[in-house]
């Protein structure tokens, strides 16, 4: 399989309100950290996020996460 890009080496901090939103997987997205259907020509979809109050997230950038969309720290082991 091949592997998503890496548009950033570390997380984007966004604050969002409550509704849905859609993170992109593969990286290629204009409109990062979420999808703008870039992906159509890829093996990756994007992940869905509900968010049910206004917060602050931390969103992968790296698109190596174990725990999408949100950032795990796995761009710390990234050359």
């Amino acid at each position: 399989m091949a592997e998503p890009e890496c548009p950033q080496k570390y997380s984007y901090a966004v604050d969002l309100e409550a509704g849905d939103y859609w993170w992109c997987s593969c990286g290629h997205s204009r409109n990062q950290p979420f999808c703008d259907g870039s992906h159509k020509y890829t093996n990756f979809e994007p992940v869905k996020l509900t968010i049910d109050e206004t917060t602050r997230v931390w969103l992968c950038g790296c698109k190596k996460t174990e725990d999408a969309p949100f950032c795990d720290g796995s761009h710390k082991q990234l050359v």
